[in-house]
């Protein structure tokens, strides 16, 4: 059901895999929590409730809806100190550098949870291709400073859009959608619309060719989403901020959803833990030890944990999910 002119769907965030990011997240009443991705808050309610009483919740986001959301949520927690930030999680030290004595700022424990929201999704963001909506795809829809997907596709080259398809997307069509995409550029009529976009995928894909369990056009979105957020880069940037401001014992744990990302966290864990992370597409677990680095932190789980099929039937959105975690050591 569509919502009522003017009106917008509440801001919803299914947590994925709460029971066990609680676990390793090893909360207790009084502790400082970094929630680098707070969206509805489903996560930091109930992080909330166990650093109660005397804790302090920090929560980072850079949709300010989600930022309002999560407030109105997180009222009846009144025991803890809450302190919502507006920002990128890339841009982690800068936004809490801002704040009163912000550079002293440590975390005992941190979550990242890299989904996008169902509000998100659902709403008018141009994210999804089954509403037609903008082609805007900024996760901050106030900052007037990034590309929109439009915007990126009418300036991109053919090159640099079957590039972003394919490395961001796995997308093996990715040239011939390129292609088209500049082809109808060319004729005056650039994308402007996520059903224009959905629409000259699928004409770009021959019906034999598509994916059985997905839509055909959905790791095109999801590509030219990644591109637009520079999502990899600030997770990059954002993971680094995090472990520099865990204090000793702290730890880190990260949910992922997508290959790219999970090998960034993979890479980025190991490298922290001593370790060089294994070939691409052999097993997470064979992590070999490097003489020459001394680690700064300990894996938590070696081999990353991924939801039940209770969780799954309850909430498809989280069957790519993975979890890993570290403890900082000194």
């Amino acid at each position: 059901m569509e919502d009522p002119p003017g009106e917008r769907p509440e801001f919803q965030h299914v947590p994925v895999l709460l029971a066990e990011s609680l676990q390793l997240l090893d909360l207790s009443p009084g502790v400082v929590c970094l929630d680098a991705t707070l969206g509805g808050a489903g996560h930091s309610a109930a992080i909330g409730e166990r650093i109660s009483p005397g804790g302090t919740l920090i929560g980072v986001d850079q949709d300010k809806e989600a930022i309002e959301a999560a407030r109105r949520r997180l009222t009846s927690l009144a025991s803890i100190s809450i302190l919502l930030v507006h920002s990128p999680f890339g841009e982690l030290d800068a936004a809490l550098d801002a704040l009163p004595n912000g550079e002293s700022i440590r975390f005992d424990t941190a979550l990242f949870d890299l989904g996008v929201s169902s509000h998100q999704l659902e709403t008018d963001r141009g994210f999804s291709f089954r509403r037609d909506e903008l082609l805007d795809m900024k996760m901050d829809a106030s900052d007037s400073s990034r590309q929109s997907a439009a915007e990126l596709l009418a300036s991109a080259s053919e090159t640099e859009i079957a590039r972003i398809l394919w490395e961001y997307g796995d997308e093996q069509w990715s040239r011939r959608i390129a292609k088209r995409i500049v082809e109808r550029r060319n004729q005056g009529e650039p994308l402007a619309t996520t059903a224009q976009l959905a629409t000259l995928i699928e004409q770009s894909i021959p019906r034999a060719a598509w994916p059985r369990n997905i839509h055909v056009a959905t790791r095109s979105f999801q590509a030219l989403r990644i591109a637009v957020n520079d999502e990899l880069g600030q997770l990059r940037s954002g993971l680094q901020a995090a472990f520099n401001r865990l204090k000793p014992g702290g730890r880190l744990v990260v949910i992922s959803y997508h290959s790219l990302e999970d090998r960034i966290v993979k890479q980025m864990f190991a490298q922290w833990a001593g370790r060089t992370p294994s070939e691409y597409g052999s097993s997470p677990a064979a992590l070999v030890p490097v003489s020459q680095s001394v680690p700064v932190a300990s894996l938590l789980n070696k081999k990353p944990i991924a939801p039940n099929v209770d969780e799954i039937a309850r909430n498809p959105r989280a069957r790519s999910a993975k979890l890993r975690a570290l403890q900082r050591n000194r």
